[in-house]
């Protein structure tokens, strides 16, 4: 009968030889792409199928109580960023120069959602204006709701693409380190 030691034994806290990890990343890729910006996935489906009708208003609704969360002011932008930047840089620098697992793990896993964070700050800035020409009515609702919907779905291309090279980048380096470290060491 096996002896575990601590929490981190029964964890086993190498990160690409674990089970745990694979699983998280493959979560938090899969739950990226269920919500843009917090509109629902069948929001933003039914509004394509017809935006012009009750669904595309439905849709700015949802743009309309989800976007002020997404607002930064330059003030807020550069602290998050430069406090993002010094997370992720550190990381890097842990995991890639010194050589920890951990750290290479946990940076393969925050730079591409810190890249998909700065892409749904952007896709939020464009969203701003197209709301606001809606809401002082020089832009027809059918209109407005076109125009969201095509850059949702440019945005929700964009993740896609960031997700399915996030989980290949990740899966080509934890089977590298794996391969050079068979022994976890």
């Amino acid at each position: 009968m096996p002896q575990f030691n601590g929490f981190l034994d029964l964890m086993d806290a190498r990160s690409f030889g674990s089970v745990w990890f694979w699983f998280v990343l493959i979560l938090i890729w899969a739950g990226s792409g269920r919500a843009v910006l917090g509109v629902p996935s069948d929001v933003i489906n039914r509004a394509r199928r017809a935006p012009q009708d009750e669904p595309g208003l439905a849709l700015l609704d949802w743009l309309t109580l989800a976007l002020p969360r997404w607002q930064l002011g330059r003030r807020e932008g550069v602290a998050l960023l430069a406090l993002a930047g010094f997370a992720v840089s550190s990381l890097a620098v842990l995991g890639f120069c010194y050589g920890l697992e951990l750290a290479q793990a946990a940076s393969l896993l925050a730079m591409p959602l810190l890249l998909l964070f700065l892409l749904r700050l952007r896709l939020a800035r464009r969203l701003v204006p197209v709301l606001a020409q809606a809401h002082d009515g020089q832009l027809p609702p059918d209109q407005a709701a076109r125009q969201s919907l095509r850059l949702i779905v440019f945005h929700r291309r964009l993740a896609f693409v960031l997700s399915i090279l996030a989980v290949a980048i990740t899966a080509l380096w934890g089977t590298i380190w794996q391969l050079m470290h068979p022994n976890g060491l």
